[in-house]
């Protein structure tokens, strides 16, 4: 089986789907402490006429020693629609725009007040209406005993230690400088580093914008490209 293991990204970018198609099992770290300005609650996307801009979702105040699996969202705030008119600007540019704008008025239906959950729901949505069926995991809801890691790298380790079959674990290429290669050979392993290659495609403007979101991949491109651009990488 082949597993990757990342913190709950929210409308993430195409190389994190890549790790979802191409693995067997993808698990959702969320025990794990949350850091400020990252991707677990914002993302970006276009913003009219050139540049990229944010999109994202208000947290509840939290303590900095806070795990990603108790951050909150802010229901003191309309960010659905917020997001949704943020989008908007597409209309004039994208060919898939209805289709997605459709798309993301249902996957943002659900009700939850915790950031893993919807991020996890979002994740499965997109990568239905893309055109898989991924096995998506949280792992705080997993429910097993894992050793404490002594170092970055042994947090995966010691979750694949504790799952069957394992015999590949995937990571993005920025793993390359922390991952020991020999500590998950010892246990059976093979230690795999992905890299996707982000091909361009028209975002209707001079400049291209790259590494957004995967909403602004969806605008741009039907679920059939996208599945090409998926197995479009490579191991570092």
């Amino acid at each position: 089986m082949k597993v990757a293991i990342m913190q709950p990204y929210f409308f993430p970018y195409l190389g994190y789907f890549s790790l979802i198609k191409n693995t067997n099992k993808f698990i959702l770290l969320d025990t794990v402490q949350f850091i400020r300005h990252g991707w677990i609650e914002r993302n970006r996307i276009l913003k009219p006429n050139e540049g990229w801009q944010y999109i994202n979702v208000p947290l509840v105040k939290h303590s900095q020693n806070t795990l990603i699996k108790d951050i909150k969202i802010s229901s003191n705030e309309d960010w659905r629609s917020k997001i949704i008119r943020q989008l908007e600007h597409y209309k004039k540019i994208a060919p898939y725009f209805n289709d997605v704008m459709n798309f993301i008025h249902d996957a943002l239906k659900i009700e939850t007040d915790s950031m893993t959950v919807l991020n996890a729901h979002l994740l499965g949505k997109i990568c239905s209406y893309i055109g898989f069926n991924p096995d998506i995991e949280i792992f705080s809801e997993l429910n097993i005993e894992i050793e404490k890691p002594k170092a970055p790298d042994e947090w995966a380790l010691n979750i694949c230690k504790k799952l069957d079959n394992v015999i590949e674990y995937w990571n993005p290429p920025g793993g390359v400088n922390f991952f020991y290669i020999d500590k998950y050979r010892k246990k059976g392993i093979e230690l795999k580093f992905i890299k996707a290659i982000l091909e361009e495609y028209s975002q209707g403007r001079k400049v291209f914008e790259p590494g957004l979101s995967i909403i602004d991949v969806m605008m741009f491109n039907s679920s059939n490209d996208i599945k090409r651009m998926l197995a479009n990488y490579e191991f570092i």
